[in-house]
């Protein structure tokens, strides 16, 4: 299966029909630099979490947990398992926050 930063398709995914196409613009550019991080380093980690938090206040971008849900579930569609487990990875960092 060909990994989201390479495949645009779950971008047109139907059940995203009412997502902002800045912030589906902005997940784009999100798996595209974080698809060759090593998410068993936290340090890279964290700092790439921060720049994304910077970005998305520079331009006023927001999911809301129904949105981040809808998306976390197309993206699966599209994904492969080691995809998966990254994506996991990241959503339980926000978890304990």
């Amino acid at each position: 299966m060909e990994k989201p930063e390479n495949n645009r398709a779950w971008l047109n995914d139907p059940a995203l029909k009412d997502i902002d196409g800045a912030k589906l613009a902005f997940l784009e550019k999100l798996f595209v630099q974080g698809a060759s991080m090593d998410m068993t380093k936290q340090k890279e980690m964290l700092s790439f979490l921060l720049s994304l938090s910077q970005i998305s206040r520079e331009n006023n971008i927001s999911f809301d947990k129904n949105e981040i849900a809808l998306i976390y579930s197309v993206l699966q569609r599209y994904s492969d398992k080691s995809d998966i487990a990254k994506m996991e990875k990241l959503f339980s960092f926000f978890r304990f926050r």
